[in-house]
């Protein structure tokens, strides 16, 4: 949406049935579809208060991360269920950034080698699986036992944080270095310098277009960023939950 002039002067947050809720002024905050903007953890309100507050003399609305996906999660309008967020997320494995190599130029090759293999190792032993590599151009063989083992740990996961990962994982093209950094194994920065490895190599080589190169970096750690901080927010609310209700 286009920008429009700030119209509150405050931002409050307040819990009401469903959750925690925003107030700009004495005005509830809505969703797009006009649904009353509820949230499942006291944090994650206030992370998304802060982006409202932060705004100057107008709303940048790309600016907000994490309200975007606060408003997916609860519009949900592409109306899909649990299930079908899972294997969205899972098919990204077929054309994986880090499994995708190149034979030529051979620097560019031995710096995928050096950057991308230890993540995919750390995968692999992480979740116990087989992932390999591959220079074709139809990518590695992904095998179902893989595949089925990923869908069983997203689905650990509830609807709101799934949101997020998928969210993480179209940013960086990369189902294994977004897992990597919500498992905390990397840091943004480094999921996102991962991500990019080709084109820091082109601009190590050819030098960057001025302000562009830097905006888009910025620009991918901030959206990457956002979307690991609202995963592990809305985790952290559900087992909190979740161990009140056993105790």
């Amino acid at each position: 949406p286009p920008e429009r002039k700030r119209f509150y002067q405050n931002v409050s947050i307040s819990q009401g049935e469903g959750g925690f809720e925003i107030n700009l002024d004495h005005r509830k905050l809505k969703t797009p579809q006009a649904k009353l903007f509820t949230v499942p953890s006291e944090a994650l309100a206030i992370a998304v208060a802060t982006e409202w507050d932060s705004q100057k003399d107008t709303i940048k609305f790309y600016t907000m991360h994490l309200t975007t996906l606060c408003n997916t999660a609860l519009d949900n309008p592409t109306q899909r269920n649990k299930m079908q967020l899972i294997r969205a997320a899972v098919k990204f494995l077929e054309t994986d950034t880090v499994c995708y190599r190149v034979e030529e130029p051979a620097a560019l090759a031995e710096l995928q080698k050096k950057e991308w293999d230890p993540v995919v190792a750390w995968a692999e032993k992480r979740y116990n699986v087989a992932i390999g590599s591959s220079t074709s151009i139809l990518g590695p063989n992904i095998p179902a036992t893989t595949k089925e083992t990923f869908v069983s740990h997203l689905a650990s996961y509830n609807m709101w944080a799934l949101q997020g990962i998928e969210y993480v994982i179209t940013q960086l093209k990369s189902l294994i270095l977004s897992m990597g950094l919500i498992d905390r194994h990397i840091t943004v920065e480094k999921a996102v310098l991962l991500s990019r490895l080709e084109e820091e190599y082109q601009i190590q080589r050819w030098g960057s277009v001025e302000w562009a190169h830097d905006y888009d970096l910025c620009e991918l750690r901030a959206r990457a960023a956002a979307g690991t901080l609202f995963v592990h927010l809305c985790s952290e609310s559900s087992t909190v939950k979740h161990k009140l209700l056993q105790d």
